[in-house]
């Protein structure tokens, strides 16, 4: 796409399943905060940043950003993007991957690449998409809030900890991969019991992919949990969201003040320049 890329001297680091282990990745977090670059962007999901939180170098990571470099990320990333809302306040991108996105065999996705490309050039203003035809809204409805979120199972798990931000009157965005939906339902009731949701302007679903129904299931699915969600918090959960572990996905400021609007079925968000 013309850009300059550097790779991190740890980026083929391996320890058991983790990127590296716990000195090596923090290391490497550290470099990419003192790079100067544009974007800090990961190669994949990340599993294990939950263990690095206590040590991330968060005055690093937060003056790199205020410097301009833009860290991109998504699934277990949205840990880091969480922690350093919570600890410093400054604004992240969930969006796409190195391997998952741009190193597909296929050519990536165009909306995918338009988008990175707006984050990089600093054009973009926002995002919109269609909700199911069984969700129009009418009438429209407007919010404005902190866009925050990510990975379900990773909000979650951050539930309890420093690291969950305190956000209220928030637009929450939630997406995951490879959990079945009683699995989804069990995470949005810790989030619920845990007085997350309730906070909550407005809740984003994106997309819950690659799971296996089973035959116990008897008709139990993912709109089950949906509408079960829809009767616990007075917020309005709307679906679709162009995000998650999908080819097709936005880029979307973690930490950003954005405006929600959606009537009928056009749902847009939108946080303007980002100079």
């Amino acid at each position: 796409m013309g850009h300059e890329v550097e790779l991190d001297p740890a980026v083929f680091a391996t320890h058991m399943r983790f990127a590296g282990d716990d000195a090596t990745r923090l290391a490497a977090i550290g470099r990419a905060a003192a790079s100067g670059a544009d974007v800090a962007i990961i190669t994949r999901g990340g599993y294990g940043l939950t263990r690095l939180l206590p040590e991330l170098p968060y005055k690093q990571i937060a003056k790199a950003i205020d410097r301009g470099t833009q860290f991109v990320g998504l699934s277990d990333f949205t840990a880091f993007q969480n922690a350093v809302l919570a600890e410093t306040g400054r604004v992240t991108w969930s969006g796409p991957a190195i391997g998952e996105d741009f190193g597909v065999e296929a050519e990536p996705d165009d909306i995918m690449q338009a988008c990175f490309d707006d984050l990089v050039t600093e054009q973009g203003e926002g995002t919109g998409w269609r909700l199911p035809a069984a969700e129009r809204l009418d009438p429209p409805f407007q919010a404005k809030g902190v866009l925050w979120g990510g990975n379900l199972a990773i909000i979650a798990a951050l539930a309890g900890t420093p690291w969950l931000p305190k956000v209220k009157g928030g637009i929450l965005f939630l997406e995951d991969v490879h959990e079945h939906p009683y699995r989804i339902e069990r995470m949005l009731t810790q989030l619920l019991y845990a007085g997350v949701l309730q906070q909550q302007k407005a809740i984003l679903l994106g997309h819950f992919t690659n799971w296996v129904p089973v035959p116990h299931d008897k008709g139990f699915k993912l709109k089950t949990v949906v509408d079960w969600l829809r009767t616990q918090v007075k917020a309005p959960v709307l679906t679709g969201l162009p995000f998650g572990h999908v080819p097709t996905k936005v880029c979307l400021p973690v930490g950003a003040k954005v405006n929600l609007a959606a009537e009928d079925r056009d749902a847009f968000v939108v946080w303007g320049h980002r100079h």
